[in-house]
Formats: structure tokens, C-alpha cells, sequence
């Protein structure tokens, strides 16, 4: 299993990037949250968790050991795979996860594209505890000020996530209007991001 990479940053999209390891340019799926710490040209390390079906050898990356972690203990859940795990994760921090599935908090299970009640419901009863205590803190809502404007970086990561440019806009307007402020900061891309789905989550609930 590849457990790591690190090296060069060659290209970011919505839902990936190209890792250069030695020469060797590595494709790597990941959230927006974990694409936004990305820059093009820099150095960097994610986790990587490596799926392998009888026709592809995928790998799926992180920014921290934990977030890998839970993202392969939710896909032993019957019906969860790599793909609605990497959703579950783009909406919830791993602490969000842990709590929701204590709680048994399934509105904010079903916040995720792809979950409806009962599958919340079976993923509250297979996981059970085996997610673990909350070890941290969540991202915080709130977006904080800066000079420079990151918005447009949680617009497109929400248009990649299947919303419509202007449904992804007034969301990004009415996080931003409840948080007081105009802009997004670059440090500030994933707490907005999560803001925003949770607000959408919320609305399709």
C-alpha cells in the first residue's frame, strides 16, 4: 500500500493533482478542503490511501494520517465506497464524522451528496464506534477577513462537487453575509467550503 507521497506539486483541479516523485507524476484524488492547501510548483505531502479494482489502481489523498484513516474505516459500511467516502469527508471534518455517528446525528449524515436516511441510518449502526473519540476541532464557519479574495477557489470546488455556478455564488455570498465579512482568505478556502456545504446540506434537508 502507498501510504504517503511527497513531492512536487505539478497541477491542481477540482478534484485532484499530479504529484512528481522522483520523475514519476502521481494522479491523486482528494477534497477541495485538502486541494486548497496546494500550490503549484511547491513541495508537499498528503496521505494517500491506494484502491485497487480488477480494472485500476486509484489513489485517494489527504492532508493528515487521520483524515486517511476515516476515510478507509467509513468504506467497510455496506454500500460506501471511495468515492462517497471522499464526499463524506469534503462536508465533514473527521471530528464531524465522529460526532455524527455518536450522536447518531443522521441530518448531518444525509448533508452528504449521495447519503439518504437510510443509509445514514446504516452507517450510524455498522460504524458504531469504530471511528474512534473526536480528537480536535472543526473548521470554524466564520470566514475571517483578508486582503485578498479566495472566492472564487469554494466556487469552483462547489461547482465540482455537481452544484450550478449560481446556486455555488449565492451560497458563497450568504456564508460570507452571516460571517460579516467579503472576502476569503487563502488559509480560510476550507472553513468557507464547509460552511457553504453545510449551509446547502441544510437547505436540502
Amino acid at each position: 500500500m502507498i501510504a504517503a507521497l511527497s513531492g512536487t506539486v505539478v497541477s491542481v483541479s477540482l478534484d485532484r493533482l499530479v504529484l512528481d516523485v522522483g520523475g514519476v507524476g502521481y494522479l491523486v484524488h482528494a477534497t477541495p478542503a485538502t486541494l486548497s492547501s496546494l500550490r503549484v510548483g511547491e513541495q508537499a505531502r498528503v496521505a494517500t490511501s491506494l484502491v485497487v479494482r480488477e480494472d485500476s489502481m486509484t489513489l485517494y489523498g489527504f492532508g493528515d494520517d487521520d483524515e486517511r484513516e476515516v476515510f478507509e474505516t467509513v468504506q467497510t459500511v455496506s454500500g460506501v465506497g471511495p468515492r462517497l467516502a471522499l464526499a463524506m469527508l469534503a462536508v465533514h471534518t473527521p471530528d464531524a464524522l465522529r460526532r455524527a455517528v455518536a450522536g447518531e446525528d443522521l441530518a448531518a449524515l444525509v448533508r452528504v451528496p449521495g447519503i439518504g436516511r437510510k443509509g445514514a441510518q446504516r452507517i450510524v449502526l455498522e460504524l458504531g464506534d469504530r471511528l474512534g473519540p473526536a480528537t480536535g476541532s472543526d473548521d470554524a464557519a466564520a470566514v475571517p477577513a483578508s486582503a485578498h479574495d479566495h472566492r472564487g477557489q469554494v466556487v469552483d470546488a462547489l461547482v465540482g462537487l455537481g452544484w450550478t455556478a449560481k446556486v455555488a455564488d449565492d451560497t458563497v455570498d450568504a456564508v460570507l453575509d452571516a460571517a460579516g465579512e467579503s472576502t476569503v482568505a487563502a488559509d480560510d478556502v476550507a472553513g468557507a467550503l464547509r460552511a457553504a456545504l453545510r449551509l446547502l446540506g441544510a437547505q436540502r434537508g
